[in-house]
């Protein structure tokens, strides 16, 4: 037997402010409360997503309506799962299914505890969560503008996610979040890098001559940071000239495969090689399974100290100013040296495969960052002729030279 579809409008204090709550009977008897959207009290418009005590009641309405008509989002019968139900699942199915890094799915779940479940409310049944809502939370995160675009588009991909998931167990008939405008993120696709010669002066800075091998064969393989810890004697072919990138460490979790899931090889050059034999000639921790890069006991290296004695040899090399910039150099602008200096010897989808990308996007990034001396030339040659005069002679940077002594030990 039908019941009298009713609903009322409550305020509750978040952290964030107040915040309105619809709490209302569907026609089968069900109780269902749901978040509506922060509470505007200002004497301005409302920001888009903000209600007024005139809105939030007028939205009262037309829910009740369309609850009486029957065309109300989530007013079938239920499958009894909740958003907090939902935001569990796919966690566990990140974790145990898909392997997700551990430092991965932390990320993960501080954005649904953080976000998802403040905004939309654990107890809140997951059908109720509809496009409108998450529109709402769109628009509001972007108009704060706590967040960066980047950080927003996370989050609701996130969302995605998750509602895809209870969609895929049957709990939900469509996921609300497929209609909702993405956010888009421009990038610049600048980015820092070292010169050989500055890689050189860093090693010769170092405090060690392991922080030195690091830094040395960081820039000169672009192995990224979780691959350095985890890399073994094993991985280091000497007479092939290559190294193996089988593992990555992540700061939090266990060893696993590297990010792009694959094992890849990258070519071992003379300025690495020289790294890296000194090394191998140390008294302990030099078997196959040894790490290559590890503690006085064989332990992995932790990944922040790692950073600071790289920032700390910029400052001995008298390039400091790289960290006090408004775009500051960090450790992972090593890889991109790499990337920077094999975009302009090997064709890009063989430094994809080095580097370990995935898509062919990522490595265009390098592209614009490759010197264009001979297009240069051969364009002022051009307009020299066409405008019957001598080409003029350019005269090159120091900081471009990528000349370094093979030998050269540091």
């Amino acid at each position: 037997m039908a019941v009298r579809v009713t609903g009322h409008v409550k305020v509750v204090q978040r952290k964030r402010g107040p915040v309105f709550y619809l709490k209302y009977r569907l026609p089968d008897g069900r109780q269902v409360e749901c978040l509506l959207g922060p509470r505007w009290t200002g004497r301005s418009r409302p920001p888009a997503g903000y209600y007024t005590d005139r809105t939030a009641r007028e939205a009262l309405q037309e829910l009740l309506a369309d609850a009486r008509r029957g065309t109300l989002a989530g007013s079938a019968p239920a499958a009894g799962k909740t958003f907090a139900d939902a935001c569990a699942e796919w966690l566990r199915y990140g974790e145990h299914d898909k392997q997700i890094a551990t430092s991965t799915l932390a990320d993960y779940r501080n954005v649904v505890n953080g976000y998802l479940l403040e905004e939309f409310g654990a107890a809140t049944a997951i059908e109720n969560v509809t496009k409108e809502r998450i529109e709402a939370f769109r628009e509001r995160l972007l108009d704060e503008r706590k967040l960066s675009r980047r950080s927003v588009q996370k989050v609701l991909v996130l969302l995605h996610g998750i509602l895809k998931r209870a969609k895929r167990r049957g709990w939900i008939t469509t996921n609300p979040a497929e209609d909702v405008e993405r956010v888009r993120v421009q990038r610049s696709g600048d980015f820092n890098v070292l010169t050989p010669a500055e890689v050189a002066a860093v090693a010769r800075a170092a405090a060690s001559e392991q922080d030195a091998a690091v830094f040395t064969v960081a820039a000169f393989t672009g192995l990224r940071l979780g691959e350095l810890r985890a890399l073994r004697w094993a991985d280091v072919d000497f007479a092939g000239r290559m190294v193996f990138v089988r593992r990555n460490l992540p700061c939090r979790g266990d060893e696993r495969t590297p990010k792009s899931g694959k094992v890849r090889s990258v070519p071992l050059i003379d300025q690495a090689t020289v790294a890296l034999d000194g090394l191998s000639r140390r008294e302990h921790f030099t078997g196959p399974d040894d790490r290559v890069f590890c503690t006085p006991l064989g332990g992995a290296l932790d990944e922040n100290e790692l950073r600071l004695a790289f920032y700390a040899a910029l400052q001995e090399a008298n390039l400091a100013h790289l960290r006090t910039k408004e775009d500051p150099i960090v450790f992972h602008d090593l890889r991109h040296t790499f990337g920077t200096l094999g975009a302009a010897i090997w064709p890009l989808h063989d430094l994809q495969g080095y580097m370990g990308h995935a898509d062919i996007q990522t490595t265009m990034i390098y592209v614009h960052h490759v010197p264009k001396i001979a297009a240069a030339e051969q364009l002022s040659a051009a307009v020299a002729a066409a405008m019957g005069a001598s080409p003029v002679v350019s005269a090159t940077s120091p900081r471009s030279s990528p000349e370094l002594p093979i030998t050269e030990r540091y």
